[in-house]
């Protein structure tokens, strides 16, 4: 099992669900994507010391950013616990049955989208990005597309470049021929049913919100 993003509550969603990750994809380094991996640390530290080298693929400078914040020196057991692999856009790899390809996301710090393949069905993952990037390219025919739709309403010449609205979510779905649009990372004062709603003036495939515990069969 491959975990994309670590943020506030995952952690205690994967004790509940009695999970631990295969490997880790960070897609930047902001807190509320990555928060809950100092919280998955002590556990494996103290609770699973079998645990070791676990894989974190994330962009440069997050497994520095969290070190730091566990004051982590080299020696540290946070060091033994993960094995952290910087990635970008261009880069690929396979662990086991799953493929991971990476491209470039529109966002202030180094971040990336992802797409993961396995047994024949493909998900990307916009993590946090603007327009631009390369999150179309990526999706191009996907299963599924979890995509980031921080804002509603139609985007102006004074909007946010670093987020999209559910309008361009839809757009890109329908741009890059996916299946299924997933809409997340929806602004917490902002009704989701109004990101689909949106979302569905420009993309004319099935369109959900990721909800907690929600679970989505390709």
């Amino acid at each position: 099992m491959v975990m994309l993003d670590v943020g506030p509550g995952t952690f205690a969603a994967l004790m509940e669900a009695g999970l631990l990750p295969d490997a880790i994809v960070l897609s930047h380094g902001h807190p509320d994507h990555c928060s809950d991996l100092v919280f998955l640390f002590q556990y494996l530290r103290f609770d699973r010391p079998e645990v070791a080298g676990l894989p974190v693929l994330a962009p440069p400078g997050v497994a520095d950013l969290i070190a730091d914040f566990l004051d982590a020196s080299t020696d540290h057991p946070f060091h033994r616990v993960f094995d952290f692999r910087v990635v970008g856009p261009g880069d690929g790899l396979t662990l086991g049955a799953t493929t991971l390809r990476f491209g470039a996301a529109a966002h202030p710090v180094p971040s990336v989208v992802v797409r993961v393949e396995c047994d024949g069905v493909s998900l990307v993952y916009s993590g946090d990005t603007g327009p631009g990037g390369d999150l179309q390219a990526l999706a191009a025919g996907c299963d599924l597309l979890l995509c980031e739709a921080t804002h509603q309403g139609p985007p102006g010449p004074d909007r946010y470049p670093y987020h999209l609205h559910a309008v361009e979510a839809g757009e890109i779905a329908t741009d890059a021929g996916v299946g299924r649009l997933l809409l997340t990372h929806v602004a917490p004062t902002l009704e989701p049913g109004v990101s689909v709603a949106e979302a569905a003036l420009t993309f004319s495939g099935p369109i959900d919100f990721a909800r907690p515990g929600m679970e989505v069969e390709l």
